[in-house]
This record gives C-alpha cells, sequence and structure tokens, in this order.
C-alpha cells in the first residue's frame, strides 16, 4: 500500500501535466475551429459575390446575344430586300443592252 502511494505521489506532477496538456489542447483547437469558421464565412461570402456576379454578367451575355441575333435577321432582310433590287437592275440592263445592240 506504502509503494502504491509513493507511486501515486511520484505521478502526481505527471497527471498535472497531462491534465494541463490536454486544457491548452482543447483550447487550441476551439481557438483553431474558431477561426476556420471565420475564414470559411469570409470564403462563402466571397463564392457568393462572385456567383452573383456572374449571374449578372450571364444575364447580360444572354441579352447581348438576343440582340445580336435580332440584328442578324434585321440584315439577313435587308440583305435579300438588295439582291432583289440587284436581280432586277441587272436584269434591266441587259434588256437596256439589247435594246441599243439591236437599234
Amino acid at each position: 500500500m506504502a509503494a502504491s502511494k509513493d507511486l501515486q505521489e511520484i505521478l502526481k506532477p505527471f497527471y498535472q501535466r497531462a491534465s494541463e496538456a490536454e486544457d491548452r489542447l482543447a483550447r487550441l483547437e476551439a481557438a483553431i475551429s474558431t477561426k476556420k469558421d471565420a475564414g470559411n464565412e469570409d470564403l462563402l461570402k466571397m463564392v457568393t459575390e462572385l456567383q452573383s456576379k456572374l449571374e449578372s454578367v450571364k444575364a447580360e451575355q444572354v441579352a447581348e446575344k438576343e440582340k445580336a441575333i435580332e440584328e442578324i435577321e434585321k440584315l439577313r432582310a435587308e440583305n435579300a430586300k438588295l439582291k432583289y433590287q440587284i436581280s432586277h437592275l441587272i436584269r434591266a440592263l441587259k434588256e437596256a443592252d439589247s435594246k441599243l445592240a439591236s437599234k
């Protein structure tokens, strides 16, 4: 029994240091967890901002694409009209040339 008490007395400082180390470790883990949470909040905020910017840019792109499609359709219609006019002008020139040649 005396040896057991002596052993407990010898180990008491080791148990105390181990307990202090565990407490210190728990405080460090809590501090790291808090810092990670704060860092995660910053990252989440940045990701949210980037996503909203991306969505607005996509909306702009869609609007510009629709506008470009409308412009292309207008230009195609104008091009068709001009081709029609050119074909009639060419036909009129050929008729005029043939009339001049026959005189």
